[in-house]
């Protein structure tokens, strides 16, 4: 190498360790929204597939599904029983779309929010999952609730 390259391979290298860190995951909240929001992608499309082992594999070990407007399943076995019978048939009862996604700076926690729509196509309410990057890097879903459309208060 000349003299000349030098400079020039330590600029790639400090640009290259700013865009891509040790650990592949990528830097920033906006980097980080996209990966959360792909993500919530490949869940909702584990439904739209019945793909019920491919379902599991977004769920945390210990999270937290409600149901209804109090109860709750607690850990990922206990979900799973519970969705379980929304892959038992054909085509899937309802499909879901993140159109909000927000991670906290520290890049550990998000919040993924959207509508869901029934096999007809029909607004039947919007989903909230908060999504925590796992030491694995992967993220999966440790709090899920739901809710159902209503009137829009104000403007």
């Amino acid at each position: 190498m000349t003299r000349r390259t030098w400079p020039l391979l330590a600029l790639l290298v400090c640009l290259w360790s700013a865009v891509c860190p040790a650990d592949g995951r990528g830097v920033g909240p906006v980097n980080l929204q996209q990966v959360v929001r792909e993500t919530e992608r490949q869940f909702a499309l584990s439904m739209a597939k019945r793909d019920f082992a491919g379902f599991q594999t977004f769920l945390a070990d210990e999270t937290v599904f409600f149901h209804g407007d109090r109860e709750a399943d607690r850990g990922k076995a206990a979900v799973a029983a519970r969705w379980r019978a929304f892959f038992n048939t054909p085509e899937a009862p309802f499909s879901w779309e993140p159109d909000t996604v927000e991670v906290l700076d520290s890049g550990t926690l998000a919040l993924s929010s959207g509508p869901v729509h029934d096999a007809d196509g029909r607004l039947v309410g919007r989903f909230n999952s908060i999504w925590r990057r796992e030491a694995d890097g992967h993220w999966r879903v440790v709090f899920d609730k739901g809710s159902a459309v209503c009137d829009q208060i104000g403007d």
